[in-house]
């Protein structure tokens, strides 16, 4: 099938960057949100996103008129909308909404019986089961995960995610779009953590360990991964990165579905961490104190 309407449901930080890029790829796009407010704030994410592109775009030698004309064309194939029920003719919907899997399956049980029989539906979830989200839908057949990073702009990879049900055809048609987006897509089966996640997760995880046995200090950790392995930063540093509470549930997630995984246990400084509120560079400190973007 041909992918030409795209609907994304949740324009925040992830979502609002899977609208853009598919716009930027020639798609229609509707761009569904809770809240006017929300919607608001994630169409203003994308102008100033555009703004910039344009900017780079003269200076690498494309006229003024012309960097503007492409942004201005790529922001007309946006609509945005409060009511899911405009996502009924889209060939293919994303779902990227909170990392809550009961609201992404009751969104999915509604998408289900809304949408037309051929779309294609998309969680862009991180660590939940797409097979637990393709059952709620009703049509798991036509079930993906296209899991984007963040910042969707940049980051070059997609995760295209087929569960036992998924139909070629649709598989396919995900893998396609993906491309089509700008992205490199990487096929993966429905396992935890996917390809990403699944060893970055883990690896993160033992630089806490090492922490907590006191075989390295945490700066000697992030050092040696970024002097030794070429990383653009260590394990800690990107823990602190990433979040805190966001990297717990996705183990508690884990742990709470594989309980006898060695690869998933927690370490106890992270659940720590956490229950001080301290969650990395969002609250201002974890196990570094961030301003901003920046560690102090």
């Amino acid at each position: 099938m041909q992918i030409k309407k795209v609907g994304v449901v949740g324009c925040g930080l992830m979502g609002h960057g899977i609208v853009q890029v598919a716009a930027q790829g020639g798609f229609t796009v509707v761009a569904a949100e809770s809240k006017q407010e929300f919607l608001d704030a994630g169409l203003a994410r994308i102008d100033k996103s555009l703004a910039k592109l344009a900017e780079k775009a003269v200076e690498k030698g494309k006229t003024s008129e012309q960097a503007k004309s492409d942004a201005a064309a790529t922001r007309a194939r946006i609509t945005g909308t409060l009511s899911t029920k405009d996502l009924a003719d889209c060939d293919l919907v994303v779902e990227a909404i909170v990392e809550d899997l009961g609201a992404k399956k009751k969104l999915f049980a509604e998408l289900g019986k809304l949408c037309k029989p051929d779309a294609i539906l998309a969680s862009n979830t991180s660590s939940f089961p797409i097979g637990e989200m393709a059952e709620a839908s009703g049509r798991p057949a036509r079930f993906v995960g296209l899991h984007f990073f963040n910042p969707v702009q940049l980051m070059k990879l997609v995760e295209v995610v087929r569960t036992a049900k998924t139909d070629e055809n649709v598989f396919a048609a995900a893998r396609s779009f993906g491309e089509a987006v700008g992205k490199t897509p990487v096929a993966c089966k429905d396992t935890p953590g996917f390809v990403v996640n699944r060893l970055l997760v883990p690896y993160m995880t033992q630089a806490l360990q090492m922490l907590e046995r006191g075989d390295a200090s945490k700066e000697d950790i992030d050092a040696a991964m970024q002097h030794g392995c070429g990383h653009p930063m260590g394990p800690i540093t990107l823990t602190d990165y990433v979040g805190l509470d966001t990297t717990l549930s996705i183990l508690e997630g884990w742990v709470a579905r594989f309980p006898k995984e060695p690869a998933f246990a927690i370490p106890e400084v992270l659940r720590r961490k956490v229950a001080e509120k301290k969650l990395g560079r969002k609250s201002g400190e974890g196990f570094y104190k961030w301003q901003g973007d920046k560690k102090v």
